[in-house]
């Protein structure tokens, strides 16, 4: 265990290091602490839901492991939510989906849920000081007409899953009246074909007239903005993905609304840190989905690896840090889910510390007057300065263990909490 007059000491030497290339590390600390990284809910319970818990996923949705201590109610859940809060340093946001929905034991369909439904979770946040953010369910339920609902080419299809998203609007609105905060109501759809298509037109027109529908009554956007979430393929839809990138691109574009890119729905071949400054010179606001794809989409946990350092780095070298939620998208049962959630959130903090401390200003104002050299040789020779020294100061501060700390109490809470679930 690393005492805090150790962090202390090695903090003093860290930020007299970065003051010598103009980086205040209050400053930075500071920022951080107002940066909220909003949690993935369905990491603690594999996606089932509180709706039809006990019903296979279905919809290209699948789950890898099956670690012991699985959250079965909303109080496990949730309980489990707040032991990884006390592992996290400051304040941070949680994403739910519409099959948390909490009925008090009576049976309801997706498309009969609504804010009532989520009152247990805004009492809990409120409780916490957590905003909440949302997402329509859109996948694992009979309604879903070979692999389409909004995109399907039956209106009755069409008119249930449209009532769902009206349902969801509603509901994140709720939460953004209840937090004083916006909520962003995110949708992401399965729809697509296996082989390819004949017209690839008609299903997204199709889409886009039941979005349309969707947005029709108007909310105040204090309380929620949509978001759009583009993929390429999935499971079942590998020739043709109706909501592909570009499409909601355009729509976001088109509604002013907020794109969601998924970090883990690009090829690994691909820098989607680019797309951050090129949409956002034009749009409204990103919602973003931090993950660690292997091979594409496979949601692992987020890491601080290089994709992720630019995705964060781009955002702060831009300032685009107040057009952006950053969210985490990641579910895997092969290794304690709580400890799922502290690794990627806090690899997603460490990688916005990495973009934090460094003298942007100085840096831009270098590659307008030419000299790369001194860009190329000062960025480099940041990537060995000690931000490890910085960020446990920032934890330390946070009351929030230092280091692999956090690890002991987490095995304590699976030992005497999470096992005994089994």
């Amino acid at each position: 265990m690393v005492s805090d007059k150790e962090v202390e000491s090695a903090y003093k030497v860290a930020k007299e290091r970065y003051a010598e290339v103009g980086v205040d590390t209050e400053e930075v600390l500071k920022k951080l602490q107002n940066i909220r990284v909003s949690l993935p809910c369905w990491q603690g319970d594999d996606i089932h839901g509180f709706l039809t818990p006990d019903e296979a996923l279905s919809g290209g949705i699948g789950v890898s492991g099956n670690y012991p201590g699985i959250a079965k109610t909303p109080e496990e859940l949730t309980k489990d939510l707040e032991e990884a809060f006390k592992l996290i340093p400051a304040k941070q946001r949680l994403q739910l989906h519409q099959i948390y929905a909490v009925t008090n034991g009576k049976k309801k369909d997706v498309s009969e849920v609504g804010p009532k439904d989520f009152k247990f979770w805004v009492d809990w946040a409120k409780e916490n000081g957590i905003y909440l953010d949302f997402n329509p369910t859109f996948f694992s339920s009979p309604k879903v007409k070979e692999n389409m609902t909004l995109a399907s080419p039956e209106k009755g299809v069409r008119d249930y899953w449209i009532q769902v998203g009206k349902n969801a609007r509603a509901i994140s609105n709720y939460f953004g009246e209840e937090q004083g905060a916006q909520s962003v109501d995110n949708f992401w759809i399965m729809d697509g074909m296996k082989d390819e298509p004949i017209s690839r037109l008609d299903p997204r027109e199709r889409l886009i007239e039941s979005l349309d529908e969707i947005n029709k009554e108007k909310y105040d956007e204090k309380n929620t903005i949509e978001s759009y979430e583009g993929k390429l393929f999935g499971t079942g839809v590998e020739s043709y993905t109706v909501g592909s990138h570009f499409f909601y691109d355009n729509y976001a574009l088109t509604r002013n609304k907020f794109w969601c890119m998924d970090i883990g729905h690009f090829h690994e071949a691909e820098d989607p840190s680019d797309y951050l400054s090129a949409f956002l010179a034009f749009g409204k606001g990103m919602f973003l989905h931090i993950t660690r794809p292997v091979h594409w989409d496979s949601d692992h946990v987020p890491t601080l690896e290089d994709r992720t350092i630019r995705m964060m780095s781009a955002l702060i070298r831009d300032n685009l840090l107040s057009k952006t939620v950053i969210g985490l998208d990641f579910f895997d049962a092969s290794i304690n889910r709580v400890a799922a959630w502290v690794i990627g959130t806090r690899a997603t903090q460490k990688a916005l510390l990495l973009g934090l401390l460094a003298p942007i200003d100085k840096l831009k104002e270098v590659e307008n007057q030419y000299d790369f050299t001194l860009r190329f040789a000062e960025t480099e020779e940041l990537k060995s300065f000690p931000f490890g020294a910085v960020w446990d100061e920032f934890c330390l501060r946070n009351n929030v263990p230092v280091g692999m700390d956090w690890y002991k109490e987490l095995k304590d809470y699976e030992k005497n909490v999470q096992f005994k679930r089994n």
